[in-house]
């Protein structure tokens, strides 16, 4: 472990002055956050003004205001930028770093990308205090581009595991050596897509079986409220990636990915619609594109089953999770 190495949090936060406050201090309170950059996305609140003032007085926190909204790619490398410590670390505005992340993450050698385990934490209890995590002592494992890229497709009726929401520490000599900075036309899958670039690119990813980040599950969470060009511009950034050299299994799981994201795109497509122009107008639509109507057909069984399914059941939707901690409280 080299002690010399310190870690910039970078935060991108839109209208998050409710939860701004507990993310900072966690970062502020690891002894290895050399720096916290705080890039406020044009919020509409005074998110700005709180995060100024969950300052501690060490000059660790720059707090950086977009003119315009653009998405949290443009506000992360604004934030990489800004930082200048050998380690870059992402931060969700609603999330927060548990006690220890980033000593267990630096014991640890040999890598380009770190992550860790999560703790989930519903939106209504994240102000309580936190189980006790049994340590676990597994070996750190390594992922692959496929393995990645497959852990990123959700799948009807099971949870879409932790590696989507994996937030890894990133060295910056293997950003700059490989010119890699977020893909700033893209506001849903940026992050899946710049590690997949990263992969490409030979990083050796590492997870480390040590719960150090929390993150808050909110039913309006942005990722949550994706619009249709989003779905596109991601299922686009998939085709643009296949043209890059790389192994057959990882181009099979690129494909497999793009072809779910087709699916979505396609039948949010179909929605709008017939939201816009009536049942008749959307599916005359649809039947002019005859190679979209199989995965429209099936996303609308799909979601009529599982509305069904839940009101029979009269549960909340299955979040993505793992194991269960206690009540309410999940890690991946």
């Amino acid at each position: 472990m080299d002690h010399k190495l310190k870690v910039a949090v970078i935060i991108a936060a839109m209208n998050a002055s409710a939860t701004i406050t507990r993310a900072i201090i966690s970062a502020l309170a690891d002894q290895n956050v050399a720096e916290v950059i705080v890039v406020d996305d044009a919020s509409s609140d005074d998110t700005a003004a709180v995060a100024r003032a969950a300052d501690d007085g060490s000059n660790r926190l720059t707090v950086l205001v977009q003119p315009v909204n653009a998405g949290p790619a443009a506000a992360r490398n604004r934030a990489v930028d800004a930082s200048s410590s050998p380690l870059i670390a992402v931060l969700d505005a609603d999330d927060f770093l548990l006690p220890g992340r980033f000593d267990a993450l630096l014991a640890e050698d040999e890598w380009d990308f770190a992550a860790d385990d999560i703790l989930f934490v519903p939106a209504d209890r994240a102000l309580d205090p936190l189980p006790t995590i049994t340590a676990d002592k597994r070996p750190a494992s390594t992922l692959g581009a496929a393995g990645f890229i497959d852990g990123n497709i959700s799948r009807r009726g099971r949870s879409r595991g932790e590696i989507g929401f994996l937030k890894p520490v990133m060295r910056r000599s293997f950003l700059e050596a490989h010119g890699l900075r977020y893909r700033e036309q893209l506001r849903l899958g940026e992050d899946y897509e710049f590690y997949v670039r990263a992969l490409l690119a030979g990083a050796r990813y590492k997870v480390v079986h040590h719960c150090g980040y929390a993150a808050v599950v909110r039913a309006d969470s942005l990722s949550g409220r994706h619009r249709t060009e989003d779905l596109r511009l991601l299922w686009q950034a998939d085709l643009a990636l296949l043209a890059l050299p790389m192994d057959p299994d990882v181009r099979g799981a690129l494909e497999r990915h793009a072809g779910h994201i087709r699916k979505r795109y396609e039948l949010r497509r179909f929605l709008d619609e017939k939201a816009a122009d009536g049942l008749v107008r959307a599916g005359i639509a649809g039947l002019s594109r005859p190679r979209t109507l199989p995965g429209i057909a099936s996303g609308i069984a799909s979601d009529k089953l599982e509305t069904l399914l839940r009101r029979l059941d009269r549960r909340p939707a299955e979040l993505p999770r793992h194991r269960q901690l206690s009540e309410g409280w999940r890690v991946g």
